[in-house]
């Protein structure tokens, strides 16, 4: 490299590769683990079902929405850049800070418990340390620390450390764990269609006793847990500066991605209540999820172990994506003079921005030291579906804002589908802090303290 020249972003990931981000960044522990918990909640497989479409169908909206944004702001830092070129400075900070403090960090951050969790019990170290409760905001809180810890942190550090390799080692490692998830989710949906004897599909048509909730807050609580398996549909774009043709890569893989998580979770649900009682699936633990059970009617207790080590490459997938597209706010922020300058630079070796990689895997290994998973995933959607609805509605406004910007992709049933997306989007902010008020406070709280640090750095920058 020249003296006078700065390293840049380099283009590196084709369209395979943006499509296994989206669906290697998406498909992580939900799948696997909040079947059950929506079963809890709604009773019945037949709404479990269609929770899960309903929950598919609002993604593919904002998908389809954010297409058309990704396509004519195909810069690196997604969400951000389309805030702040609708709505300015502070409403792209926040969000910035948001997917910084809780958002991006928590999702690592409970991806790699997930992971923990699993490895620990596959080694038969899941036992904590130390454990203690306590209330908080009206709600309890849980802490505690073992090997499930230590192996969250070390988890964050190796991919951490991949990603700051290069982007496309990166998204050559983000592929290869896409292509391993899906194939194991093959392996269970084949099994249970083709081998678990004496199934009936008449089980769709049980039901199960629920808790003390009105039908609507049940079915919103239960499109909560569903969206943390669908997290991430968004990330894909925050790397578009290093997409090759991103004006026709990125709607493209979007959309795609976003078609095949659909179908899988679809699948693999049918799957499970084509091989269980719904009693049973009610009834599955974390030490016990419904995929081992059902692998379970084919495999035997081998199946255990299959869907143990499925489980975890499918968390690394979705962690490695998550590292790579979300380092990318903090840096486009930077660029921008809206967060630290050095966070900015990038690595002369590999053109990605280190910093930013490190600063996102500490702050990501602090939240899971200090949080359990269940709590970590409900702080992160919650939180991230404020911004998910106020990003949409940019597409209204950039039509009459930029009309004239080219647009390579606009999107299918406008302005039907991203409105559709910003009022249920508006009703699941509603129903989460009337049914999870610890959680959504929380994420209000971490989004509030922004706040003050934006006004420092707006304060410095003039």
């Amino acid at each position: 490299m020249k003296p006078d020249e700065t390293p840049h972003l380099v283009r590196g990931l084709k369209l395979t590769g943006a499509i296994s981000l989206v669906v290697g960044t998406v498909i992580g522990t939900g799948i696997f683990l909040k079947t059950t918990v929506m079963t809890q909640q709604v009773g019945s497989p037949e709404i479990v079902l269609l929770v899960w479409v309903a929950a598919g169908l609002l993604s593919l909206a904002g998908a389809l929405t954010y297409a058309e944004l990704g396509g004519m702001l195909p810069k690196a830092g997604g969400d951000y850049v389309y805030l702040r070129a609708a709505y300015g400075d502070l409403p792209a900070f926040l969000f910035g800070w948001m997917r910084f403090a809780v958002g991006a960090t928590g999702s690592i951050a409970a991806l790699a418990a997930g992971f923990a969790i699993f490895f620990t019990a596959l080694f038969g170290l899941n036992a904590p340390w130390y454990k203690t409760s306590f209330q908080l905001f009206g709600g309890e809180f849980v802490w505690q620390f073992g090997w499930a810890q230590i192996v969250a942190v070390l988890v964050i550090a190796v991919f951490s450390a991949i990603n700051c390799g290069g982007v496309v080692l990166g998204g050559r490692t983000q592929t290869i764990l896409t292509a391993s998830k899906v194939f194991g989710f093959v392996i269970i949906i084949a099994g249970v269609y083709l081998f678990t004897p004496g199934v009936s599909w008449e089980q769709l048509s049980s039901e199960f006793r629920t808790q003390n909730l009105t039908v609507i807050q049940a079915f919103g609580a239960a499109m909560l847990a569903a969206l943390w398996a669908y997290e991430g549909w968004n990330n894909m774009p925050m790397a578009a500066g290093e997409i090759e043709q991103p004006g026709r890569n990125v709607p493209r893989a979007l959309i795609f991605g976003s078609l095949i998580i659909l179908a899988i979770y679809l699948l693999t649900n049918l799957a499970y209540f084509h091989a269980l009682p719904v009693n049973e699936i009610a009834a599955a633990n974390i030490g016990s999820p419904v995929a081992t059970r059902a692998v379970a009617t084919f495999l035997g207790s081998t199946g255990a172990t299959f869907v143990t080590i499925a489980i975890m490459f499918s968390i690394i997938g979705a962690l490695n994506g998550t590292i790579l597209t979300n380092s990318r706010v903090p840096y486009a922020m930077a660029k921008d003079g809206l967060f630290p300058e050095k966070i900015a630079a990038l690595s002369e070796a590999t053109r990605v921005p280190v910093r930013s990689i490190v600063i996102q895997a500490i702050w990501a290994s602090a939240l899971a030291l200090l949080g359990t998973f269940d709590q970590l995933t409900n702080y992160a959607v919650f939180a991230a579906w404020i911004f998910y609805v106020l990003t949409t509605s940019a597409v209204f406004v950039l039509r009459r804002k930029m009309p004239e910007a080219e647009r390579p992709y606009k999107t299918l049933g406008y302005p039907v589908t991203p409105l559709i997306f910003i009022l249920v989007g508006l009703w699941l902010l509603v129903n989460t802090l009337q049914t999870n008020p610890l959680e959504a406070a929380v994420g209000l709280f971490l989004i509030a303290l922004g706040l003050p640090v934006y006004f420092y750095f707006r304060s410095k920058s003039t």
